[in-house]
């Protein structure tokens, strides 16, 4: 009977949507019921018979499309060097989150959150991660965090090198192209150029994330699945509430200041609640924005002058505490305060000042 409702699915799929249809007409599956529900490796899609038995035609589509997913979008290659059970679970949330973009209709016990909507796979990883890590930390303060689980890869911090990924990207892009119409979202899978760098965003990531909270809370509840009569919980987040210092010295140039303002949108954009006090600092403070979701983001971008941190910590520590931590973007070349902050500082620096010595804080080379 199962293999029927494949059969049936794979059809309407290469009638209804012809993209996932070519996909799926190479997906080999097998039966597993060992496992609870389902799990893509390439090309082979194992499943769980009792789990199949009570989907829905429209659901089986969904389960091949989101396998074939994973195999063209090469997930496993991308997942080198990451924690194995988070990759799958930060892959299968994009996936999935473009499946019900398509209009595609998921099945129980499917990877889904509205707030990874529109992220692709490594912003949720570094996202997961450091929720993941939080709550290690929450529960042992003297043990290294780990993910446990009997499947997980080691989590190392090297990731795919540049001329590799850029191959991936090249294959990928040609594998779309014979697929005919695109569905939408799908561009954002292939936005990956290599002024995109993965490595120092994960660090980034999961550095913001063990500063914010989030909890599951079962009012409100998610909508996805109450017309099945199915109540999941909602993701409630506190208010991340960081400071970000952007240096407009004269040292700053334009290429680096938008990269600067480019990575801070994009933390804007992972986070659904959040006040960003945005510093903009030469020798003297510029301009204060107060960044929220319903503050327009508008840099002033003044100065143009010589460079000294001190003005931003010492507003900081006007504001008592109010902000934990700080993200300040710079090339290094300032004055430092004479004593050691009270606020957490991650220092965003270019190579090429690595040979700066910074006197606090935690440091992020980047490539420019």
């Amino acid at each position: 009977m199962n293999q029927a409702k494949i059969t049936k699915a794979k059809s309407r799929l290469m009638m209804e949507n012809p993209y996932f249809g070519t996909l799926v007409s190479g997906l080999q599956m097998r039966i597993n019921n060992d496992i609870a529900a389902v799990s893509p490796q390439g090309d082979l899609l194992e499943y769980n018979n009792e789990y199949l038995e009570v989907l829905n035609i429209e659901e089986v589509m969904s389960i091949l499309a989101n396998a074939a997913m994973h195999q063209a979008l090469f997930h496993a290659d991308r997942g080198q060097g990451r924690v194995g059970s988070l990759w799958h679970l930060a892959s299968d949330y994009a996936i999935n989150a473009l499946l019900v973009e398509n209009g595609f209709s998921l099945p129980p016990l499917a990877n889904y959150s509205s707030r990874f909507e529109r992220l692709y796979a490594e912003e949720i990883y570094s996202t997961l991660l450091g929720e993941q890590e939080r709550r290690d930390l929450e529960t042992t303060q003297e043990q290294t965090s780990e993910v446990s689980s009997s499947n997980d890869e080691p989590f190392f911090e090297s990731l795919i090198d540049q001329e590799e990924y850029e191959m991936l990207l090249e294959q990928l892009e040609v594998k779309m192209a014979k697929q005919g119409e695109l569905p939408k979202g799908i561009e954002r899978f292939v936005k990956l150029t290599y002024n995109t760098q993965i490595a120092w965003r994960d660090e980034l990531y999961r550095y913001v994330n063990t500063h914010a909270k989030s909890d599951y809370r079962m009012f409100p509840s998610s909508k996805k699945h109450l017309y099945r009569g199915i109540a999941l919980p909602s993701i409630y987040g506190e208010e991340l509430k960081i400071a970000v210092a952007i240096d407009t010295s004269a040292s700053i140039e334009e290429a680096l200041l938008e990269y600067f303002l480019s990575e801070l949108y994009e933390i804007m954009q992972i986070f659904s609640n959040y006040r960003i006090e945005l510093i903009e600092c030469d020798a003297t403070i510029q301009n204060i924005q107060s960044l929220t979701p319903l503050e327009p983001f508008t840099p002033q971008l003044k100065g143009g002058g010589g460079t000294d941190f001190r003005p931003v910590f010492d507003y900081l520590e006007t504001l008592h505490g109010e902000f934990k931590f700080l993200i300040y973007f710079t090339d290094a070349e300032g004055v430092f305060p004479s004593y050691l902050p009270t606020i957490d500082t991650l220092w965003v620096i270019p190579e090429h000042s690595q040979e700066v010595t910074i006197p606090f804080g935690e440091v992020l080379y980047i490539k420019i």
